[in-house]
């Protein structure tokens, strides 16, 4: 690569990590307030936030990487016009794609890493993140178990615990049932163990009283217990089993689209097929966003206005982009041979990056060309 290639690709991965940096940050904050009340809201701790941050990175990352090298290759290129180096490098003859070249090899870069967070990365976090999932929904001491307050764990089921031992016993509890309209149940316990069954969690009470009042009579009778096991599924309110999420298999697997992943995953054949090739189709349009940019701007003739249509230009190209790929997914969700319909944006996006390397050319004077 010339010397040129070079300065203009680290120009470009500079202000590409600068942008993405701020882009991921934007992303992290907004759905790191959702995740940091949802978490809490379930007795989790500022470990456990931290871990399910980390695991949502991947995603946001994917997103952002696009347009933050779309954005790079745009600022670059405008700023490169303004200090009038593209000038000098048009006055010596320099065409339009062999200026193009570094901004064709930063867009094979950030496809790489698109391809990468795609197919390897994010289906990873994402598995990962279900299974912590699962794991804190399961999690029932940490959902109500809170010493000190009144919880209330389910429809009409209300419970209070005065403390909880390092070795998880439970001291001083209160429970009040009011699930049957026809009785009111109200438990105390000075002990109580949380245990773990094949039939689902118990809560185990030790030397406590049961207190039954019969609402039609107004007839209250107590009965006092050693020990009285209790099923919480049937008092907790708990998280419905869910199926496998599509993204979070491997492409290879999306791709055989078999009846065992599909009745793993609940999903239909071409949502399958449609998640396996949008990962291969996504590196192939990140490859042509910093194209777009630099290009658009490119064909503008030199001005000391600024290239401010062109930038708008630039914009508009992506914008719509965005929103025909978008309507592709649609159609290629829709049914199992739809798939192929996926490739239509970056397939789109390459014409116009060739139609805008073509206007550009032909925009620029023919002095003597400069040795590639």
């Amino acid at each position: 690569m010339k010397r040129f290639d070079r300065y203009l690709l680290s120009q470009f991965l500079v202000l590409f990590g600068f942008f993405s940096l701020i882009l991921v940050a934007v992303y992290w904050v907004n759905r790191a307030v959702n995740l940091f009340d949802q978490l809490i809201a379930d007795g989790q701790t500022a470990t456990v936030f931290l871990e399910f941050t980390v695991l949502t990175l991947p995603n946001v990352v994917l997103l952002v990487l696009p347009i933050s090298a779309f954005v790079a290759g745009t600022y670059v290129t405008n700023r490169l016009i303004g200090e009038s180096e593209i000038v000098v490098l048009r006055g010596a003859g320099v065409s339009t794609p062999r200026m193009a070249r570094g901004a064709l090899a930063f867009g094979l870069v950030v496809g790489v890493l698109v391809a990468l967070l795609a197919n390897a990365l994010v289906p990873a976090s994402r598995a990962e993140l279900a299974r912590r999932s699962d794991e804190i929904a399961a999690d029932v001491t940490a959902r109500f178990i809170r010493p000190g307050e009144f919880q209330h764990v389910g429809k009409n089921v209300t419970i209070f615990v005065s403390e909880v031992s390092d070795a998880g016993e439970i001291r001083g509890l209160f429970l009040h049932d009011r699930r049957d309209p026809g009785i009111d149940v109200t438990y105390t316990a000075s002990r109580a163990l949380l245990v773990d069954t094949p039939e689902g969690p118990r809560l185990v009470m030790f030397d406590g009283l049961a207190q039954t009042l019969a609402r039609d009579d107004d007839r209250m009778t107590a009965l006092s217990f050693a020990d009285l096991s209790l099923d919480l599924g049937t008092l907790v309110e708990t998280r419905a089993a869910r199926r496998t999420d599509p993204r979070q298999l491997g492409t290879l697997r999306l791709m055989a689209a078999d009846e065992a992943t599909a009745e793993l995953t609940g999903a239909p054949r071409a949502q399958l097929l449609f998640e396996a090739h949008q990962r291969i189709a996504r590196p192939l349009l990140a490859v042509f966003m910093p194209l777009v940019g630099v290009l658009a701007l490119l064909g503008a003739p030199f001005s000391r206005f600024g290239s401010t249509r062109q930038i708008f230009l630039a914009v508009g190209i992506v914008i719509g982009l965005q929103v025909f790929e978008s309507a592709m997914a649609d159609l290629a969700a829709s049914s199992a041979g739809g798939w192929p319909l996926v490739y239509m944006p970056p397939t789109v996006a390459a014409v116009i990056v060739a139609v805008l390397a073509l206007w550009a050319d032909r925009r620029l004077p023919a002095p003597r060309r400069m040795a590639a």
